[in-house]
């Protein structure tokens, strides 16, 4: 399973770190190209955790996505 930790900046201009994991994945790029093919998609959904709460990320609320190297802190 590969986890990712991604920093989201959402249309109203906040940002918010949260963690996306795949269990599917074989590495972090296979990750982030999922993530990506996801959130271009105008239905695409993401499941992710922020802390110990998970949360639904929504593509049409999300402006842009950036890949922490070495994590967030959550």
């Amino acid at each position: 399973m590969e986890e990712l930790v991604l920093r989201v900046r959402l249309l109203s201009g906040d940002t918010l770190d949260v963690v996306y994991e795949d269990g599917a994945a074989r590495s972090e790029r296979e990750v982030i190209d999922h993530v990506v093919v996801t959130l271009s998609q105008d239905s695409g959904v993401l499941r992710c955790r922020h802390g110990d709460r998970l949360l639904v990320l929504y593509a049409r609320g999300v402006a842009a996505v950036e890949v922490a190297p070495r994590g967030a802190v959550l």
